[in-house]
């Protein structure tokens, strides 16, 4: 039956449920009579009617009992199962009802580990996980099992090794949704027949080793790599590609191509002190002398840019 389910109630027995209100009014006539005989036997000195009034109000008080909002009661009759009441008050028949087990129905939280658990890939890993339950039926949970929290944690050990085992983990890691999902479905299965139903399964905490911590730190790595790699490729494409798209707007313009390799020489020149090599037949197919005027030029510009700024510093 899926967690999501409505789970069916338990049948009730006729009756099982007086008012409230008359149980309070019973228990307090039953006190006050006691009280009364009480008080007269002291009167009267009557010391049998003192022992005979002590121990009925004892035996009245002892089938009395009260259970929580979030609690239900498993009473017995003789050894056999006789009812489920609470929460509220209600009264028991002396030496031959009995409390078999309080069951508290409120969402319960258990935490349960995996060590040293081999995944599908053969890796081992510690995996830490928390499980939300409730008791759905007390009655199952009080009579098919003699422990239930303990049932329901063991359950969920080997529940959770038995997962890990049929999982990469690579899949463990990335979609731990689906093994939560996975978990729940299995944990559910197992607790039905007891009463209990699981609402959630959360995996907090999946640890690897160190040596293996590494060796994806380097694969994680290396993978950033090549992708860097492969988007400075695709950049060097793209920019192969704008340039070949420039070079047609040179090749029947000369003037143009001559004007844009002056422009890259004086951008390499105008910082002082720099040098620029540049073939002697590529200075005169620009037009610009041989390279030895080339070297007067860069001298000149130098030498203006000195007298420049002593001028500068003069004004100063």
């Amino acid at each position: 039956m899926s967690p999501t389910t409505p789970r069916p109630e338990p049948p009730e027995i006729p009756g099982e449920k007086p008012d409230s209100t008359l149980k309070a009014a019973v228990v307090m006539v039953v006190m006050f009579i006691s009280a009364a005989a009480l008080l007269f036997g002291l009167y009267t000195a009557n010391f049998i009617l003192i022992t005979a009034t002590i121990f009925a109000a004892g035996l009245a008080l002892a089938t009395v009992r009260i259970a929580a909002q979030w609690q239900k009661a498993i009473i017995l009759r003789l050894g056999r199962y006789y009812r489920t009441t609470g929460p509220g008050l209600f009264f028991l028949m002396p030496f031959v009802d009995s409390i078999a087990a309080w069951i508290d129905q409120r969402v319960m939280i258990s935490s349960f580990v995996a060590e040293q658990t081999l995944t599908k890939d053969t890796v081992p890993v510690d995996v830490d996980a928390v499980m939300f339950w409730v008791v759905w039926d007390p009655e199952k949970a009080a009579l098919e099992v003699a422990d239930y929290k303990s049932a329901v944690s063991w359950a969920a050990q080997t529940a959770l090794r038995e997962v890990i085992g049929r999982t990469l983990l690579a899949e463990m890691l990335a979609a731990r949704e689906h093994v939560d999902e996975e978990l729940v479905k299995i944990i559910d299965k197992r607790t039905e027949p007891w009463g209990i139903a699981v609402q959630a399964v959360e995996i907090r905490d999946v640890v690897i080793p160190t040596n293996l911590q590494k060796a994806m730190s380097k694969e994680a790595q290396a993978e950033r790599e090549r992708r860097a790699r492969i988007i400075l490729g695709q950049a060097e494409k793209e920019v192969a590609k704008e340039f070949a798209e420039a070079s047609k707007y040179y090749d029947d313009n000369q003037t143009a191509l001559q004007l844009r390799a002056m422009n890259i020489l004086y951008e390499g020149m105008k910082e002082r002190g720099a040098m620029v090599v540049v073939p002697n037949s590529a200075v005169e197919t620009m037009g610009m002398g041989t390279i030895t005027g080339l070297a007067a030029m860069s001298k000149t510009n130098m030498s203006r840019a000195s007298e420049m700024k002593n001028n500068s510093e003069e004004g100063e």
